[in-house]
C-alpha cells in the first residue's frame, strides 16, 4: 500500500494511497541525487563523514560503540577530532544499537529488521543478530554500492544464519519491493531510521507511512529525525513535540521523543557543545499492518460464507 499525504502535516484519519501515487511523492521530495562525481555528491559526501565520526568513536579509549568497518570508507585526508567530547551522531548510533538488539533479545519472535541508512550503515556486519534474523537495508543506491565494494574488500561478512536484502532508495516502489524481497506484515519487525537522506518534513511523512502500512500492531520504529523539524520550528521549540506527536499518531503511532542531553547523562558522558539539530525517537505501532488487516478480512469472508451454506441447508 501507499504513502501519507504530503499537503497536510497530518489527517485526523489515516489515509492510504496507492503505490504510484507514493512513488511519485518519493521522486518529488528530493531523495535522488543525479550526480556524476563522487566529490560533488552530497549524500555520498554526508555518508563518509558520519562514517568518519564512527571511526574517531571506535578509536576513543572508552569507546561507545566499535565499528570495526567505519575506515574502510573513509580517506586518509580526512581530520580525526579526538577530543573529549562526544558527537550528538555517535551518541544516537549508540541509542540506536542499542534500542534494536534490546528489542531483539527480548521479543522471541521478532526476525525482521529494516534499517533506513545512508548507504554506508555497517550495523549488518557488526551487530550480535540472533539466528534467522532477515535485514533488510533501503538506502540510496549510489552510495551503498560503493560502500558494499570496500566492505567486500575487508572481508565484512553478515553473520552466519542471517540474510541481509537491499531495496534501493529510489525504486518505483519501496513497500512492494520489501514484500517481494521476503517481508512479511504478519510477523514482527523493527524499524530504524539513521542517516536517510530525506530533505523536507513530507519526504519523512512518505517513509512513516510505509513503515505504518508493513509494521504489525505492537512493532518499534526508532531512530534519529533529520535537521528539519527542529529549524522548521525554530523558535518555537516547545510545539516541536507536539507536532511530531501528531504526524506520527496520524499514521498509528505513538511516540516517545528523547533529548540528546537526557540520554548522555544516562551514560554518563559529555556532549560535544554545538547546536545540533535533530531528535531521538521510540514510537510503537497502534494500528494493523495492511497484511494483518488482509487476513482478517480473509477471515470475515470465509465466516460470512460459511453461515450462507450452513443457512441455505436449513432452508
Amino acid at each position: 500500500m501507499g504513502l501519507a499525504a504530503l499537503a497536510p502535516a497530518v489527517a485526523s484519519a489515516i489515509v492510504r494511497l496507492p503505490l504510484t501515487s507514493a512513488s511519485k511523492k518519493l521522486r518529488n521530495c528530493g531523495l535522488r541525487a543525479k550526480l556524476n562525481d563522487d566529490e560533488d555528491d552530497p549524500l555520498l559526501q554526508a555518508a563518509i563523514n558520519r562514517a568518519s565520526l564512527r571511526l574517531q568513536e571506535t578509536r576513543r579509549p572508552d569507546p561507545l560503540f566499535l565499528d570495526q568497518y567505519a575506515g574502510c570508507f573513509v580517506p586518509d585526508n580526512i581530520p580525526m577530532d579526538m577530543g573529549r567530547y562526544l558527537r550528538h551522531y555517535c551518541l544516537a548510533t549508540k541509542f540506536v544499537d542499542d534500542k534494536l538488539l534490546m528489542t531483539m533479545n527480548d521479543r522471541d519472535r521478532l526476525r525482521q529488521v529494516v534499517l533506513l541508512t545512508d548507504g554506508m550503515d555497517t550495523r549488518p556486519y557488526r551487530l550480535g543478530w540472533p539466528n534467522s534474523t532477515l535485514i533488510f537495508d533501503v538506502s540510496p543506491e549510489r552510495v551503498f554500492r560503493k560502500a558494499a565494494k570496500k566492505l567486500e574488500d575487508v572481508g565484512a561478512k553478515i553473520q552466519k544464519g542471517c540474510l541481509f536484502l537491499r531495496v534501493p532508495l529510489e525504486s518505483s516502489d519501496i513497500q512492494q519491493i520489501l514484500c517481494n524481497k521476503g517481508f512479511n506484515g504478519n510477523r514482527p519487525s523493527i524499524w530504524a531510521l539513521q542517516g536517510l537522506p530525506l530533505m523536507t518534513l513530507g519526504s519523512f511523512e512518505v517513509i512513516l507511512s510505509i513503515v505504518s502500512n508493513l509494521a504489525m500492531k505492537g512493532c518499534l520504529f526508532l531512530g534519529e529525525l533529520p535537521a528539519w523539524e527542529t529549524e522548521a520550528e525554530a523558535g518555537i521549540k516547545s510545539s516541536t513535540q507536539a507536532r511530531m506527536e501528531k504526524i506520527f499518531m496520524g499514521n498509528g503511532f505513538r511516540v516517545e521523543l528523547n533529548s540528546y542531553s537526557e540520554v548522555a547523562a544516562k551514560l554518563g558522558r559529555e556532549l560535544a557543545p554545538q547546536d545540533y539539530k535533530g531528535l531521538l525517537f521510540v514510537a510503537e505501532q497502534l494500528r494493523f499492518s495492511d497484511d494483518q488487516m488482509e487476513n482478517w478480512r480473509r477471515e470475515f469472508q470465509r465466516i460470512e460464507e460459511e453461515g450462507d451454506e450452513e443457512g441455505f441447508e436449513e432452508l
